[in-house]
């Protein structure tokens, strides 16, 4: 799509949003889409995305500035305000109800909310057949959700828009739960429908999706509009350097490997999962000193329990951990740490810091026992512990106004420079680093790659779990694919490519073999 003459659908003009506690999300966005696009929407977490689509969705009033639709001013009230109007969007958390099938999720609020009429099921039956034939995006009426891959359940969130005849659909990050192959199809749909003359905006956080799919972008820079640009005239650089204002490194620097010997043994790990049921299954592996081994796998598929299970947080259910041909025992995180084990959380503001304790004090968290800390009569030595809070602060480049500033102040980046720092400088044998770069800005995240690659030249074994696929990919010396709480192959690095990897993490280890 080349510039048009075109009257926009959809235009945004100064929004500004500023919440209750005084936050201003956004400041004078100002942008247009036109029919039948892809409009990108592209910005570090933080940048005002979610905010911008909310108020789009009618799910936030704006502060001030103007949304026109259509040509006419538009005040959305709540979401089926918008949705109404011709404005649906998919959340990245599906609202589907489990054992519904999905015509009956399909069908919710459709017809008899009033309790005065039933849904007539066999019209809008025959009606989804129809846009399914007409749209190519094909799933199963019958089956409940819960039986259904995440990727069909997906295209279930888009029938139900569909259906409803919206004009414009907005996608919060389609691909994040999703295989390649499953990525790939999401990728063909969007294509149908905007050649059946539907439009779209499309949030994402990779560029090369934006690359790939959009007519044009808007990128948001700490609620700000850094600009809007037609794909075609720009490049992946250019789109991050409007992204974090500066210029931004292109890779992860590497050495040559140097593999030592055998570190870290997984033997014959099971672990349940919240619901009682076992989610790591007699799992295998070993991690060597400069090494990164990397595991992969669409979320859900017993990556945080293992994580959790190697890092003190759950019990396993049978088979046996080593570290240093050291046995670990099922410890408490304390133990574990004391044994040469650093782990670096998936869940930094749960488990891995005290948010309202200050940056002195989570820089110590898990330490504060140590002899390292310790004055007279056994106390902890708060000169030993400043001194040491003031050296993570500049060495891992954490920003923050003082010491004594609490952890939930800082931004999330800094957040995650704090516990990669407090856990860095226990000098560990053994690195567990869990969604390492989760919800950072470009920035952050190049930092703590980084960072990681250089602690593996040093010798260090590490073990990363990331569902990052270009994360794995940067990083990793060798992979262990995981489907189902199982590994479907352990590789090396240079032997996969996305297609490759796409199908083990969809569980199909016997077409990889025969490929």
């Amino acid at each position: 799509m080349n510039k048009t003459t075109q009257e926009p659908l959809l235009e945004a003009r100064d929004i500004i949003k500023v919440y209750p506690d005084g936050t201003e999300a956004l400041t004078d966005v100002t942008f247009k889409v036109y029919p039948g696009e892809v409009h990108g929407l592209l910005g570090e977490n933080g940048a005002g995305k979610s905010t911008l689509t909310k108020i789009i969705s009618g799910l936030l009033p704006l502060t001030s500035g103007q949304l026109l639709w259509k040509g006419k001013p538009a005040d959305f009230k709540n979401p089926l305000d918008a949705l109404n109007q011709g404005i649906g969007m998919v959340h990245q958390h599906f609202a589907l109800v489990n054992p519904f099938t999905a015509l009956e999720n399909i069908s919710l609020g459709q017809e008899g909310s009033n309790g005065l009429s039933s849904v007539d099921f066999d019209r809008i039956e025959t009606r989804l057949k129809q846009i399914m034939v007409e749209g190519g995006l094909h799933a199963p009426l019958d089956i409940p959700i819960e039986k259904l891959p995440v990727g069909v359940q997906q295209r279930i969130e888009i029938l139900k828009l569909l259906l409803r005849d919206v004009d414009l659909l907005i996608l919060d990050e389609p691909t994040a739960v999703l295989t390649p192959q499953e990525a790939d199809e999401m990728f063909v749909t969007l294509r149908k429908l905007k050649e059946a003359g539907k439009t779209i905006i499309f949030i994402t956080h990779k560029l090369r999706e934006v690359l790939e799919m959009t007519d044009q972008v808007t990128v948001l820079r700490r609620g700000h509009q850094a600009g809007t640009v037609w794909t075609k005239e720009v490049d992946s650089k250019d789109l991050a350097n409007l992204m974090v204002g500066k210029e931004v490194l292109p890779s992860v620097k590497r050495g040559g490997a140097k593999i030592g010997k055998p570190v870290f043994k997984v033997n014959k790990l099971q672990v349940k999962s919240e619901l009682g049921d076992i989610a790591v299954k007699e799992l295998d592996f070993e991690i060597h000193e400069g090494e990164i081994f990397g595991i992969a796998g669409v979320e859900g598929n017993g990556q945080t329990e293992l994580g959790e299970a190697i890092g003190g947080l759950r019990k396993w259910e049978s088979g046996q951990v080593l570290l240093n041909d050291q046995i670990l025992r099922q410890m408490n995180p304390r133990a574990i740490y004391e044994q040469g084990l650093a782990h670096i959380p998936e869940d930094r503001r749960r488990v891995g810091m005290v948010l309202d304790f200050s940056v002195r004090d989570n820089s110590i968290l898990g330490l504060q026992s140590s002899e390292k800390f310790r004055g007279f009569m056994g106390r902890v030595n708060w000169g030993k512990v400043k001194r040491h809070a003031q050296e993570l602060i500049e060495k891992f480049e954490v920003k923050t106004q003082s010491i004594k500033t609490p952890a939930k102040s800082l931004s999330g980046g800094n957040q995650q420079k704090l516990v990669v720092g407090r856990e860095l400088s226990k000098d560990p044998l053994f690195i567990l680093a869990a969604q390492p770069t989760r919800g950072l800005d470009i920035g952050a995240t190049q930092y703590i790659r980084d960072l990681l690659v250089q602690l593996r030249d040093q010798g260090k074994a590490i073990l990363l779990i990331s569902a990052e696929l270009d994360e794995i990919f940067q990083l990793a010396d060798r992979v262990g694919v995981m489907y189902e709480g199982e590994f479907t192959g352990i590789y090396p690095t240079h032997e996969l490519d996305r297609e490759r990897i796409g199908l083990l993490m969809g569980g199909l280890q016997e077409a990889v073999e025969k490929s």
